[in-house]
Formats: C-alpha cells, structure tokens, sequence
C-alpha cells in the first residue's frame, strides 16, 4: 500500500499572536511560526507523523517556493517540486490572545502557466509504483482549469489508483462527474453540490447516499463540526463525535482528517473506525497552535477514547 498526494496551490503558512487586533495601529506580535501548508502537503506531513511516507507533488516558485521546499526537508517529507515562474503564495494567521479569536489570511494563489500544471499530470503518469491512494487536495490557482481534478479522476480510474479529492465548487461538481473514491464536504460544501444553502440531518444522509448510488463516488464523509462527523458507504452509514477539546486552532483540521480516513482505510479497518480514526486526527490538530497539526500521542488517545464510548 502506498500514499501520494498533489498540492499544485502550495503555501507557507505563517503563524503569529498579538494581544488585540486594532485597526490603523501598529500591532506589536509574537515571534512568528512558518510551516508548509496547502491541502496535499498537510495529508503529507500528518502521515509522516502517523508513520507512513507519503510523497507529495507540489508546485514551487520564487523565495517563498524554496522556504516552501526547506520547511518540506526540515519535517523529513519527500516531494517532488514543479519549478513556476511566479511566486508561491503564503497565508497568515494571527490569534488574538485576549479574546482567542482566530484571524485568517489567505493571499491568492500565483497564476500558472499551461505548461505548469500539466507538468503535475506528466509526473502522475512517472509515479512508480503506481500508488494506491492519490489525495488531491486544495483550491486552484489561477491558470489552472476548473475540470483538473476531473482529468485527475480520469487517470486515475484507468490506472486503478483510489482517488481522494478535498476541494470544493465547481472543481468538485466537476471531478464528481468524472468519479473518484472518497470525497470530504463539510455540509455547506455537501449542500452547495446541490444548490441548496442548508441541509437537515436526514438530507445530509439522503444527499451522500445519492452520490455513492450514482457512482460519483464510493465514500461521502461529512464534517459536522464540533458534532463530529458522518461517513456513508455502500452498506450504509456511521457516525463519530470526538470528546470536548480545548481548540486552539482549526487551520489543517480537515487535511488532518483526510490523512487519518486514507491511513485507517489501509488496514482495512470497519468503517466505523476509519471514520473515528480521521476524526481522531482532525480533532487533535484543533488541539495544537497556528499549523501545528496533528501529533500522534493525541491522535491514538482520542481514537481510543471513542472506541471505549462505544462499548
């Protein structure tokens, strides 16, 4: 069993702290954090800190591409770099310490050349061995078509590779289309699938149950929040709800449970607990400051305790 992932909108991500956000005010911070961030690259690192190796294609541009590239080396992630032209983008991050707001800055991403992107197609095609769990994952930059991940899914169901696409919008609707194995919607992006603004708890079940019939895909996870999350699959559906955490921080949460749904999948664990395990992982990240992500300690601790409410 082997794991890849594909970040062609890469970031690092930059994390600080000051006492009040004020408007027209020079704002005295903490020390910042840099860390590599974008949707693959995080699926990545928590596998890495899960003890699977899980190589990433990212694309790399500028100063910020080679920080990118050297905070990748530092955490022991193999990647294979697309050289761009333009800058690769950051994000910032800064909590404000006397309330514990979170605030959340995301630049956009730097426009692809035509060339560019297809050289992340050209390099799926190089992957050897074929692995058997792709996770393409984040939002697209500009230059890059909206049906990309759909093109993905195209190769991979002709190569037998297990597709996992974290996105949403059209890219999504589009790759749906195409059909993969695993998507994970939170419910505005589950009911925006369908043009609606909201969804019930019974729609929810009825919507995923929907897309798993129509072969767009084989399992539909839904994040609920604090409430957890749903999985749906052929033979029905399963709930989890972690314990009350002390959050700190919701950036990579969902990447994290990405990561720990594929690792738990390998085993061939019940569904029950690959769904308990991925939310293991995305609460455990909320746990930890800036983009800290997961550690595995938490991870196993939290896993355990909602096995043990289970009995």
């Amino acid at each position: 069993m082997t794991i890849s992932t594909l970040t062609i909108n890469p970031a690092v991500d930059k994390s600080t702290s000051v006492d009040r956000v004020v408007p027209e005010k020079k704002l005295r911070c903490e020390e910042p954090a840099w860390e590599p961030g974008g949707g693959g690259i995080n699926v990545s690192r928590v596998l890495h800190r899960l003890g699977e190796e899980a190589a990433t294609i990212i694309t790399s541009g500028g100063p910020i591409g080679l920080l990118l590239e050297e905070l990748l080396k530092r955490e022991g992630v193999r990647y294979q770099a697309i050289p761009i032209e333009a800058w690769t983008r950051e994000s910032l991050a800064v909590v404000e310490t006397s309330t514990g707001r979170q605030f959340r800055f995301g630049l956009p991403g730097p426009e692809l050349q035509e060339m560019e992107w297809k050289k992340s197609l050209q390099l799926l095609d190089e992957l050897n061995p074929l692995p058997t769990y792709l996770v393409a994952s984040g939002s697209l930059p500009p230059g890059v078509p909206e049906d990309y991940y759909a093109r993905i899914a195209d190769w991979a169901r002709a190569k037998g590779v297990k597709l996992v696409v974290d996105t949403s919008g059209t890219p999504l609707t589009l790759a749906l289309e195409a059909g993969v194995y695993l998507i994970k919607p939170n419910l505005g992006e589950l009911a925006s699938l369908y043009g609606k603004e909201t969804i019930t708890g019974h729609e929810q079940e009825e919507l995923a149950h929907e897309l798993i019939v129509k072969g767009k895909a084989e399992l539909v996870a839904i994040s609920l929040g604090a409430r957890g999350a749903m999985l749906a699959h052929s033979g029905g559906f399963v709930y989890a709800m972690p314990p009350t955490v002390i959050a700190k921080s919701t950036i990579g949460a969902g990447d994290s449970m990405v990561a720990g749904l594929v690792w738990a999948l390998s085993p061939g664990l019940s569904m029950t607990d690959v769904l308990r395990y991925g939310v293991a992982c995305g609460t455990a990240t909320t746990m930890r400051s800036g983009t800290g992500l997961c550690q595995k300690e938490d991870v196993e601790k939290l896993f355990e305790w909602m096995k043990g409410r289970a009995v």
